[in-house]
């Protein structure tokens, strides 16, 4: 039978993505959302599109759940795995009603706790939950192992000079970051060779060539050709970069801003840089220098990463 894996694009699509190949899968159908980033990222993949929903998006579930309901009624599934957001209850809900078994992996952002999507998966009777992060894990929840152990950073000898940069804020329709796209037009030098991804984000000052969203395809070729990578603080991002080979200057959105839902990605930053797989600094510290103490460091893959340790269904050994 078929593996569901479903995860909203973005960050928790890009997180799934990286971990299937550790999930110990056959048959495997994703269920997403419809985007550049989707189809770039899944192409050749069997892949289910269904309709956005965005954060606390309630209408948005109720549209996705006719769609669960109906993929569930006329096929059979071995599992369903999620990384988030809400589309995950919209597949969850009908899922266990169904006897399917459900497993929700927390972000890589929520380093101190649960999302709020992690908490109504709590909720919700037979699905499992594991976190990316031991010091958290407990009761219901299990620590399955964390996508950025498949990293690690090293020094250059001879660091090459910035010339090169690629900027990338993210593509939330909802949550835009114009502080550090005003600081940054006012920093990088003109002469510069930049690529600008802003998402939605819209300043009066918009730097030339900055374009909503890039082809993943695209953006691949830029990272691994740039001297160095600017990001705010979005898993899907870092790991955009470190698959680039590239430690990125990352950059936390606040909510106090009105930036995110909450302050997670200042977290998500800590953590990394903790690993010394990115070099983390608050909008108005960031320098050209730091830029430079960016690219004095690669990030490599870790050969024969650890399987993520998913607890099978009663009639499949454990993983763990």
């Amino acid at each position: 039978m078929t593996t569901l894996l479903v995860a909203s694009t973005g960050g928790h699509l890009a997180e799934l993505h990286d971990l299937a190949p550790r999930l110990g899968l056959g048959a495997r159908r994703w269920v997403t959302f419809d985007s550049p980033q989707s189809r770039s990222l899944l192409d050749g993949e069997d892949v289910v599109f269904v309709p956005p929903a965005t954060s606390r998006d309630v209408a948005g579930v109720l549209r996705e759940m006719v769609v669960a309901r109906r993929m569930l009624r006329s096929e059979r599934y071995e599992h369903v795995i999620s990384t988030g957001a809400a589309v995950a209850m919209a597949f969850f809900l009908p899922a266990t009603a169904a006897g399917v078994p459900c497993s929700y992996i927390e972000s890589a952002t929520r380093t101190q706790g649960p999302s709020l999507t992690g908490r109504l998966a709590a909720r919700v009777p037979r699905v499992r939950l594991y976190t990316q992060y031991p010091a958290w894990a407990g009761g219901a929840w299990r620590y399955g192992g964390s996508i950025f152990d498949a990293f690690e950073a090293e020094a250059f000898a001879d660091p090459p000079p910035v010339r090169k940069v690629v900027v990338t804020l993210g593509t939330h329709q909802r949550y835009t970051f114009p502080r550090l796209l005003t600081h940054l037009v006012g920093l990088l030098p003109p002469e510069w060779d930049v690529l600008w991804q802003v998402g939605s984000t819209v300043i009066d000052k918009m730097p030339a060539g900055a374009r909503k969203q890039v082809p993943i395809d695209e953006m691949r070729e830029a990272l691994a050709e740039a001297d160095a990578v600017i990001s705010h603080a979005g898993v899907g991002s870092a790991l955009a970069a470190m698959q680039a080979g590239k430690r990125a200057v990352y950059v936390p959105r606040r909510r106090a801003h009105g930036e995110h839902v909450d302050d997670h990605q200042v977290e998500m930053a800590r953590e990394l840089e903790g690993r010394k797989l990115v070099v983390a600094r608050e909008v108005e510290e960031l320098t050209l220098a730091d830029l430079q103490t960016a690219a004095a460091w690669s990030v490599r893959s870790v050969p024969g990463a650890a399987p993520f340790r998913l607890v099978r269904s009663p009639d499949h050994p454990q993983a763990d």
